[in-house]
């Protein structure tokens, strides 16, 4: 069973990449995110500071409303009662659909399933590693070009890459 779940993912990639027609590299800035507002760091206490989340990524066009891409987020925050430090590292698979268009203006709902490894570091223990499922949903977002192949975004939803995430795209 595994083997034909690869065998398919494997096609539809390729069908996919045969179809891609525009390239976008982006990043953005997201605050509030899913590793400081649950549990993903071991249970050690509160989370005392976070700065929110920097968020990286490459996407590609393989429908005209459809894109499709990997993500990197990088986050860290510290602990309320302990003098430790958490480091989240974030590789999520993101899809974005556009549901509303004009020349200039595009609103569209952004979807991301991955994983994050937060790393735990403390002068009262040994650093470790843990691994946690991670997501965003984004269902209300816009993007609005500025210039030829530059566009800045902003998307209102919840997961690693923020409650509120703005940032700029620029096509290649």
């Amino acid at each position: 069973m595994k083997k034909l779940l690869l065998i398919l993912a494997a096609v539809a990639g390729l069908s996919f990449g045969a179809n891609a027609r525009g390239t976008e590299l982006q990043i953005g800035y997201g605050g509030y995110t899913q590793m400081d507002a649950t549990d993903m760091h071991g249970g050690y206490g509160k989370v005392k500071t976070a700065w929110g989340a920097l968020t990286a990524g490459i996407n590609f066009k393989v429908l005209p409303n459809l894109w499709i891409g990997p993500s990197y987020t990088f986050s860290s925050s510290e602990f309320k009662h302990a003098d430790a430090n958490l480091y989240y590292h974030v590789i999520m698979l993101n899809g974005r659909y556009a549901y509303y268009r004009t020349n200039i203006f595009k609103m569209y709902a952004h979807v991301g399933v991955g994983a994050d490894i937060t790393h735990i570091t403390g002068d009262d223990f040994d650093a470790e590693n843990k691994g946690y499922f991670a997501f965003q949903v984004s269902p209300l977002c816009f993007e609005a070009g500025v210039g030829s192949g530059v566009s800045l975004f902003g998307e209102l939803g919840f997961g690693a890459q923020g409650l509120l995430n703005v940032g700029v795209r620029i096509g290649l």
